[in-house]
């Protein structure tokens, strides 16, 4: 039995250290699909169209200008997933009892010896008092430890291998908006290429080169399997948002009717993308919103009185 699990844990980490080598493979896979869509939109079937005159030059100045602005905030929103830190515990970090004090209460000697020998830290009557086995060290609310990334991570929802890194407190909303510029570009891809799919099982002939109908063809299965696919996964996270939890979070409380952070749909909504509505569909936060919201920083979370000494 003692032999499995050690196999079983041999094979996580080896798992979790594929993971990280996955790195520019799945950056380049990416901008491999992105590129082969530009090729069969821009270059191939639309603009060309152009310097045709009439409704269709216009209808293709229309669709290539969307085109252009959906591409633009896709990749700003993606590198900024990608290149963003999701936030990781201040060094000799203490979670905070008494804010108008500045009394502070760290984890007590036997709670990080429990932690070095492998034991289950020991429940305490104060719910903010965390540890974490792996780093040794107090975690704070809704922060996890990523196997992946070797350390905990200020509310982690997942390690995402797209992004080649985690998703947490500082880069969530980018990773939201991510998906949803996601969704909606591959959905005017694919919209945009059905009828020259649709053309591919007619009896009649198709103009173009073999090379130019295969990135016709190639680029609209890729993108109608995108926009489906991250339609689910949209879906899912805006339910998420409108609960403020996590992915980890949503699997954690199950058998918890009342969740002591979710304080209503539009507080939630603004723990994500602030306050500032300037901002809401661009991968960056006002100055005002970073100085007056504790939570974006993924520290501390505003939470319902009657409901703090719940787990988390």
């Amino acid at each position: 039995m003692h032999r499995s699990g050690a196999i079983m844990a041999w094979n996580v980490f080896k798992f979790c250290t594929a993971l990280r080598g996955l790195g520019s493979i799945m950056i380049l896979l990416v901008l491999s699909v992105v590129s082969v869509t530009y090729y069969a939109v821009v270059i191939t079937n639309y603009g060309p169209l152009l310097s045709n005159g009439g409704l269709d030059s216009v209808y293709a100045f229309a669709l290539l200008l969307a085109f252009h602005f959906l591409l633009v905030m896709l990749l700003w929103s993606y590198f900024s997933v990608v290149l963003t830190d999701p936030g990781g515990v201040p060094p000799n970090w203490r979670p905070v009892l008494d804010e108008e004090r500045g009394e502070t209460l760290p984890l007590t000697g036997p709670e990080f010896a429990g932690s070095q020998s492998g034991a289950p830290l020991p429940d305490t009557a104060n719910p903010r008092i965390r540890g974490c086995r792996k780093c040794n060290q107090p975690k704070p609310p809704r922060c996890h430890h990523c196997s992946v990334c070797g350390r905990c991570v200020l509310k982690m929802d997942h390690h995402c291998v797209w992004v080649v890194n985690c998703v947490g407190a500082l880069n969530y909303k980018y990773f939201l908006l991510f998906l949803l510029y996601t969704f909606l570009e591959t959905s005017l891809v694919t919209l945009s290429l059905l009828p020259h799919f649709i053309a591919f099982f007619s009896d009649g002939e198709i103009p173009g080169t073999p090379g130019s109908l295969a990135s016709t063809f190639l680029a609209f299965v890729l993108n109608l399997a995108f926009a489906l696919s991250v339609m689910g996964f949209l879906i899912m996270h805006c339910s998420l948002v409108a609960g403020n939890t996590t992915t980890i979070e949503a699997y954690e409380k199950k058998s918890t009717p009342k969740w002591r952070y979710d304080l209503g749909r539009r507080k939630n909504f603004e723990q994500v993308f602030g306050v500032d509505k300037r901002y809401w569909f661009i991968p960056a936060y006002s100055e005002e919103d970073l100085r007056r919201m504790p939570a974006l920083q993924g520290l501390e979370y505003p939470s319902k009185p009657d409901l703090d000494a719940q787990e988390f």
